[in-house]
């Protein structure tokens, strides 16, 4: 007689496989402010990520992001959310999954697949509070910059190869790591490896997922509302200039820069007066310009 699905599902043995721990990792980025070099200009914009100290073992001591193990009665979202607050007292602005990962020893404990998200949070709610399994929280100034390129051809496959350095400062201490990026093109078939190189204060491969995470970001800023997350809901189009500079680490053009954003900001009739200044004018984001780009498939949130 043919088994049912209720009877398959009554009968079925789980135990059967073994099961891999699974985790989620938050990349959470945010903006901070640098000094004045002079009154007549706007204090300089640094691109920040948050990290907390690992109060236990493994890894003891060392800068990690925040995340942490999934609960059965949870989706990875909601994990991703509650490890966050947890452990840093902080809700994002912004929370998109980025990426699964799931080398068989990245962790020393046992076999753990980490599921990456993204968060973004507003300067105005970077107030920490370390808990859990942090033993502080802090953020720290990130950069990633290319330090060599290389190009490799071998029967028939091109590969190309990234050296990229990120840097992470807090005042206190420096962190930094070093990867390599390899991309192999055979036809119209594409591989992608990321190596670790050199790895200093880091735990885990968190450093794959920062600069997994900051290459994404760098991306998704150019098409999506994320820049939106990170300034106050008035601002003046130099003031989001700076910050979208600080995140992609590259000086643009006044005249491109807005060009790329003026029909995703609405001009408001409020002005700003700053000492040297003359009044400036000030903006809010538009949120037509989102819907109507969604609806016509220009860009996806989500992905």
């Amino acid at each position: 007689m043919t088994q049912t699905e209720a009877e398959f599902l009554q009968s079925y043995d789980a135990s059967i496989y073994e099961k891999p721990s699974v985790s989620t990792d938050i990349v959470v980025f945010s903006i901070g402010k640098g000094k004045r070099d002079n009154y007549r200009q706007l204090p300089k914009r640094h691109l920040q990520i948050l990290l907390i100290r690992r109060k236990n073992h493994p890894f003891k001591d060392c800068w990690a992001l925040p995340g942490g193990f999934i609960n059965m009665d949870e989706s990875l979202r909601d994990a991703a959310a509650r490890e966050l607050y947890e452990e840093t007292g902080l809700e994002p602005d912004y929370l998109g999954q980025l990426y699964t990962w799931g080398d068989v020893d990245r962790d020393p404990r046992t076999r753990i697949i980490s599921t990456s998200y993204m968060a973004i949070v507003n300067e105005s709610n970077k107030k920490l509070k370390a808990g859990d399994d942090a033993a502080e929280a802090c953020w720290f100034d990130l950069t990633g910059r290319i330090e060599k390129v290389e190009t490799h051809e071998s029967d028939g496959q091109l590969e190309y190869v990234w050296y990229i350095r990120l840097t992470l400062k807090n005042g206190r201490e420096e962190l930094s790591a070093l990867l390599r990026n390899s991309r192999w093109f055979k036809g119209s078939t594409v591989a992608i490896k990321r190596e670790i190189i050199e790895n200093n204060g880091l735990a885990f491969d968190h450093a794959k997922i920062i600069e997994h995470g900051l290459e994404k970001f760098r991306h998704k800023i150019k098409y999506t509302d994320l820049l939106f997350k990170l300034v106050p809901e008035f601002f003046t189009l130099t003031e989001l200039q700076h910050v979208y500079e600080a995140v992609i680490d590259k000086k643009v053009s006044r005249a491109s820069f807005r060009r790329s954003i003026a029909d995703k900001v609405t001009e408001t009739e409020q002005y700003v007066t700053k000492g040297g200044h003359r009044p400036s004018q000030l903006y809010v984001f538009n949120p037509y310009w989102l819907e109507t780009s969604l609806q016509e498939g220009v860009v996806d949130l989500w992905s």
